[in-house]
């Protein structure tokens, strides 16, 4: 198995709750993101206290409250699926604050982390404010969620964003890279993918690959799975019949993202 490839696995750390993913500093090879993908029943309740991490809590289906210290926000989350396509509610919050989540329904929460010394307010992304942008033309379309995006002042390392991806077409591409802290041209940020496909049988392929090839894989990616990106170039490929939504979590020393596209492939933007 690829150590770059994740599959779900269904641990159950208490009743009515699942982590079906869990992407740590042990158990992959990113120093700066952290993820993992939570699974509530309608009711319950889980909580955590980060340390020196911060949090980007996604509410990909159903309903759930969050309570960060004193403050409640309440409701949150806007779809059934997340091929609904429309944006949805996240939280931010800080390092050294805990948080507490209660599923209103039936729901499954991203929570995105990265290390964090430097505490912020904790912020409520809404829905209604989540910039929607659509990027591409012929096979490389693509609709862009920006959650956390670089211009957004509220977080220390975080870059969080949706991505769809149309049937037949290309994303991430072209290929493109940012693993050199090489500013202004490029910035060195980790990346994690976590992928589901619409109708759920489905698949794409993902290569990452680096100019000395000392890392290239190409992946069968399925519902579910998390692909990770320590370094170098990661296009994703949707076959025919089938959409694809991925959740990007990006982190590195300096929060912007500046990326280098593959010379040998740049050439397509200019058609």
């Amino acid at each position: 198995m690829s150590k770059l490839l994740q599959k779900p696995e269904k641990q159950e750390v208490s009743e009515g709750v699942t982590i079906i993913q869990s992407v740590t500093k042990g158990n992959s090879p990113l120093e700066y993101v952290e993820f993992k993908i939570v699974e509530l029943a309608q009711g319950v309740e889980y909580s955590e206290l980060l340390i020196k991490k911060e949090c980007c809590i996604v509410a990909l289906t159903g309903k759930i409250n969050v309570t960060v210290g004193e403050d409640v926000y309440h409701d949150l989350g806007t779809r059934d699926s997340v091929f609904d396509k429309v944006p949805t509610d996240s939280i931010y919050v800080s390092n050294d604050r805990g948080f507490e989540l209660e599923a209103i329904t039936e729901a499954r929460v991203a929570l995105c982390y990265s290390p964090s010394d430097k505490q912020l307010p904790t912020k409520w992304i809404k829905a209604g404010d989540v910039d929607v942008e659509h990027r591409g033309i012929l096979s490389n379309k693509r609709m862009v969620h920006n959650i956390l995006p670089d211009s957004a002042p509220y977080a220390n390392s975080l870059l969080v964003v949706e991505v769809y991806t149309e049937s037949g077409n290309w994303s991430s591409y072209p290929p493109h890279k940012h693993d050199r802290d090489n500013l202004p041209n490029e910035s060195l940020l980790e990346e994690s993918y976590y992928h589901e496909m619409n109708p759920p049988q489905g698949f794409v392929f993902q290569r990452v690959y680096t100019d000395d090839r000392s890392i290239d894989e190409t992946m069968s990616v399925e519902n579910g799975d998390v692909v990770l990106v320590p370094a170098g170039y990661h296009p994703v490929g949707v076959p025919d019949g089938y959409e694809s939504y991925y959740l990007n979590v990006m982190a590195g020393p300096t929060r912007t993202w500046k990326f280098y596209n593959d010379p040998d492939h740049e050439w397509i933007l200019n058609r």
